[in-house]
């Protein structure tokens, strides 16, 4: 690990970097990638070798603890690799490692990957998050030209978690506080969806990413009212207020099928 930034109260920014980021592609902001913590900072993770059928780890191995994160900046030239990681004040491992972490200490790196973050061409697009996707949010509006609209509504725990977004000449944007309430009863992000002007017959895509119960929320309100089509959203549920991802892994993917099939 290179440097790290404190962004906001509950985020720090980690710079990685070194020879073996050479060839991890450029322009891959927004991206999904693998961060492997070990159990404690300053510990080297143990990682697997490449098999025919996948990760091999070595036998009797403590295996690091796994959990998927978005590319924030990437600069070929430097190997360098920025990743925002939200501190939750709890024992999650990624929060844990994060809050106590130092410059030089090792993290394990496996990636990038997921789907198309938006529809190159729609005439407008809808950006809808919180902090855990505040990276693939300003990837999107860096990455757009200045022709389309952009709306983009993010949802902060409190006011101290607001940052600047990406310039963008049609950009309008909203930030919504909840001022402390839980995430996953909150209808603020909802609502403020309802309110967006819809123009029938408009190309419309829709970035969606965040807590999973305001995305099923959003999600079903913009395919069943809004008519947009599966083929027309990225809708991704990061995470579930007070659920770690080892309990939600198998919840998420349950969820996106789910979705997938109906939109088929």
């Amino acid at each position: 690990m290179l440097r790290i930034a404190q962004r906001t109260p509950q985020m720090r920014r980690i710079t990685l970097g070194g020879i073996d980021l050479a060839g991890f592609p450029g322009g891959s902001e927004g991206a999904h990638i693998k961060l492997l913590f070990p159990a404690l900072a300053g510990e080297a993770p143990q990682l697997p070798a490449l098999g025919e059928h996948g990760p091999v780890w070595p036998e009797g191995a403590i295996r690091p603890l796994i959990r998927t994160y978005t590319v924030a900046r990437m600069d070929p030239a430097l190997n360098e690799l920025d990743v925002d990681i939200v501190l939750h004040g709890d024992e999650g491992p990624a929060s844990r490692w994060a809050s106590a972490a130092r410059v030089g200490d090792p993290l394990g790196l496996a990636g990038p990957g997921g789907p198309e973050l938006f529809r190159v061409d729609a005439q407008r697009h809808v950006l809808i998050g919180d902090p855990s996707s505040y990276a693939l949010l300003c990837a999107v509006i860096a990455k757009l030209p200045d022709s389309v609209a952009i709306d983009a509504l993010l949802e902060v725990p409190d006011a101290s978690e607001i940052q600047a977004l990406p310039a963008h000449p049609r950009l309008r944007s909203r930030w919504l506080s909840r001022d402390g309430k839980p995430a996953g009863a909150s209808r603020l992000l909802l609502d403020a969806v309802r309110a967006l002007a819809w123009t029938h017959g408009e190309s419309v895509s829709v970035t969606l990413a965040g807590e999973s119960a305001q995305v099923v929320a959003i999600r079903d309100f913009l395919a069943g009212e809004r008519g947009v089509h599966r083929s027309m959203m990225y809708a991704v549920p990061y995470w579930k207020d007070r659920w770690d991802e080892d309990r939600y892994h198998e919840e998420r993917h349950r969820i996106m099928d789910a979705f997938d099939e109906a939109q088929a």
